[in-house]
């Protein structure tokens, strides 16, 4: 078996990173680029993305499998059904410390539409705005966006921070900064 014909890591990933924040005591998200296959509530969704909190206490009958994560949660008091393709999950995280992992976005074979991590953008985590009142576990309205910037520069004359120095790069890879 080669490398081409094995499983993805992704759910492995995911799955792993939930484990160590439910050991840990912490919250698990994860952020989900939305398209027409990812079953979740439309109007909590913000520039084709939302941002999911997966806790136990947040869900029922969560499943994370090889190919979607599925469970039931509360929005606004009502019970929903939420399916996400393992595909569209770009980054799964703690609430309380921001760690995590991100995933660069799956090309669509339908669509054959590349993802911006592969056309050399990089990925930020920068603060969202609050949360609607109860949104999955009504807990915190402190959530995370991801927030795609151009690795060649976006034009923009501020930066909240000085940038990093250079480091020696053999491929151009997405790497995730955290702006306060």
């Amino acid at each position: 078996m080669n490398a081409l014909d094995s499983t993805s890591t992704r759910p492995y990933l995911i799955r792993a990173l939930y484990d160590w924040c439910t050991d840990n005591g912490l919250t698990p998200y994860v952020a989900v680029a939305v398209d027409e296959t990812v079953q979740v509530p439309r109007e909590y969704v913000k520039n084709n993305e939302i941002v999911l909190n997966i806790s136990f206490d947040a869900t029922s009958s969560l499943k994370l499998g090889n190919d979607f994560i599925e469970f039931k949660a509360r929005f606004a008091g009502s019970a929903r059904e939420i399916m996400v393709p393992i595909g569209r999950v770009i980054a799964i995280y703690a609430r309380e410390n921001g760690q995590g992992m991100a995933f660069p976005l799956a090309t669509s074979p339908s669509t054959g539409v590349q993802s911006p991590l592969e056309t050399g953008a990089t990925l930020a985590l920068a603060p969202a705005a609050p949360a609607p009142p109860d949104a999955v576990s009504g807990q915190d309205a402190r959530i995370v966006q991801l927030v795609l910037s151009n690795s060649t520069g976006s034009g923009r004359e501020e930066e909240p921070e000085p940038p990093d120095p250079p480091k020696p790069q053999q491929g151009k890879r997405p790497s995730l900064k955290r702006i306060k």
